[in-house]
């Protein structure tokens, strides 16, 4: 089933080398983006594995557990930026967590109910909430950098909001 996979780690671990890059964030930088498959963060920051810490969650949210990761990033892996990345045409945006629980219910079949999908119907304002909660995290470092930003799906441009 992932025969594909495998195959390709092998052709990887043919020119793969400790490359002696540290678990710590050489760019002391943390990056909450979303799961789309049309984001590279690396690529669309000019970064380079070892740069960065990168988390990624559907709609780029910064829920308890990318905040749990934040902590664990600013305290122990030198991570003195967080920069949350949101992108146009998200698959979040525009829907609510009914709409989102309703289509997911009928399609598997099961009890969507209880789940939180965080979709938002205002994508500014939900970044501008997810950006208060990491400053309002008293786990984290009073001097944390943080900055939101859009990415363009379309023409690759990143915007600071």
């Amino acid at each position: 089933m992932f025969d594909d996979l495998l195959e390709a780690n092998q052709r990887y671990q043919r020119e793969f080398h400790d490359s002696g890059v540290a678990g710590r964030a050489k760019r002391e930088l943390a990056v909450v983006t979303c799961i789309d498959s049309r984001i590279d963060p690396l690529a669309m920051l000019g970064l380079v594995p070892g740069d960065a810490k990168i988390i990624r969650n559907a709609g780029a949210r910064v829920t308890d557990d990318a905040l749990r990761s934040l902590v664990l990033a600013a305290n122990l892996l030198d991570v003195r930026r967080v920069c949350v990345v949101q992108h146009t045409d998200c698959a979040m945006v525009g829907k609510t967590d009914d709409e989102l629980r309703d289509t997911i219910g009928e399609l598997r079949h099961a009890d969507a109910s209880a789940w939180q999908f965080l979709a938002s119907s205002d994508q500014l304002a939900t970044l501008a909430h997810d950006l208060e909660r990491i400053h309002d995290c008293p786990l984290l470092p009073d001097d944390l950098e943080v900055g939101g930003f859009l990415f363009d799906v379309r023409s690759g441009a990143l915007s600071a909001v």
